[in-house]
């Protein structure tokens, strides 16, 4: 049996290779996904920006070939168009959601997005937080990174609101919501208010909290989300440890124990398994956004079984089709390693057919007829799941990129900018 540190190892070197595959060295865009067609999302170029500063720690990449990783990158982003119109990257310093992996113009559609700008953003200043070397690449890795924040127009975003809306649209203007309640937005109000040139006024975070749901489950007092990446995205940058805002002051708790306590109501919930779906368990929890079946599936038992296809899963209010999500666990391990290790070797163990060279798919369904114990099974690999394996590993092994952003003047003083206090701030 592998130990810990092995195990761990292999399951970080797998996922930290699906950028090393999946990335076009003509422009520095990552696909979303290994799935035939599949076009590049920003946000998953964010987790590959802060996956190269791992993969050098580790020996998995050569400084040299890093560096010029990001560069590229980060020039394409610096370089590419900025509009009004659909054919073009990007507009005010935001960032289509997905764009076409060879041109980088925008596809599907898809929004001008603020959280996965943020995510970019964050994987930017990330890299110019590590390569801080003389050589002219490094410098300019930083100024590139500088550049690109000091850009994001992110007062416009507002829409004479107080708060942010969740993204915009060349054809019909900014989307009809905003964020509510607890989610994984903080990485963003904290990137819009340490800008230097367009920062957000703290009264737009203000009013961003006075929508959170506090609740107790399963006698645990915590701030509510479903999904489990919520508790998870920010904090894959952001050391929330013992430093607290002014909601978390009043509740005499802090993010990183909210999302301790969000990790063991998802195991609690699968233990109870309230709908009586396959697999779930003490060792089997994960319900996040993710992928997952969705042909419908009749069954005696569950006669009007609804799958959801990709959605985001959450407990204990669902949704809920009996979908998890393996690498949910290795996401939690900063917050709960002890039920989060557990969780993996279950995994490994119980169904190893599932596993490709120790990289775990998006999710899984044992309620749903498939090949072996563990079901439907998601084809492919998907660049978010992979992201955020490898940083949360690296920040429960070494906190690499805590100590990095911790660092990061911007955070810093988004960070204050929101009212947080104490512990290393």
């Amino acid at each position: 049996m592998l130990s810990n540190d092995d195990l761990l190892d292999h399951l970080q070197s797998a996922a930290c290779g699906y950028f090393l595959r999946e990335t076009n060295l003509a422009n520095g865009l990552v696909a979303d996904s290994t799935r035939v067609g599949a076009p590049a999302s920003i946000a998953v170029v964010g987790f590959a920006l802060s996956v190269y500063p791992v993969a050098v720690e580790r020996g998995w990449m050569p400084r040299e070939q890093a560096v010029e990783r990001v560069l590229l990158t980060l020039r394409f982003f610096w370089r590419s168009s900025q509009g009004e119109t659909g054919s073009v990257t990007g507009y005010k310093g935001f960032y289509y959601h997905f764009l076409d992996l060879q041109t980088g113009q925008r596809v599907w559609q898809s929004e001008l997005s603020l959280i996965d700008t943020s995510l970019l953003l964050a994987g930017a200043l990330t890299a110019a937080a590590y390569f801080t070397g003389r050589t002219n690449s490094e410098a300019e890795i930083r100024e590139l990174a500088d550049s690109l924040y000091r850009r994001v127009e992110w007062t416009w975003a507002q829409n004479d609101k107080t708060g942010l809306s969740q993204g915009w649209k060349p054809e019909s203007g900014f989307l009809h919501y905003g964020w509510e309640g607890y989610n994984e937005a903080v990485l963003l109000y904290v990137l819009g208010l340490g800008s230097p040139t367009h920062p957000l006024p703290s009264t737009a975070y203000a009013a961003w909290t006075s929508t959170y749901q506090w609740e107790n489950l399963y006698g645990y007092d915590f701030l509510y989300a479903g999904p489990l990446f919520v508790h998870q995205f920010s904090h894959a940058w952001v050391d929330f440890r013992s430093i607290r805002d002014r909601f978390m002051r009043e509740k005499r708790s802090d993010y990183f124990e909210n999302s301790r306590r969000a990790t063991y109501i998802q195991r609690e919930y699968s233990l109870r398994n309230p709908r009586g779906f396959r697999g779930y368990g003490r060792d089997c929890w994960g319900l996040t956004a993710g992928d997952g079946p969705s042909t419908e599936v009749p069954r005696a038992d569950h006669p009007k079984h609804r799958l959801l296809g990709y959605a985001a899963r959450g407990v204990p209010f669902g949704p809920d089709d009996g979908t998890i999500a393996p690498w949910a666990a290795l996401a939690s391990l900063p917050f709960a390693p002890e039920i989060a290790l557990s969780a993996v070797r279950h995994y490994c163990e119980r169904y190893p057919d599932m596993l490709k060279d120790y990289m775990l798919p998006s999710g899984f369904n044992p309620t749903v007829t498939g090949d072996g114990p563990q079901g439907w099974v998601s084809q492919g690999h998907f660049g978010l799941d992979q992201g955020i394996i490898v940083l949360m590993i690296e920040n429960y092994r070494t906190q690499l990129i805590w100590k990095l952003m911790r660092d990061c003047r911007y955070i810093r003083r988004g960070l204050r900018s929101a009212g947080f206090r104490g512990g290393w701030l």
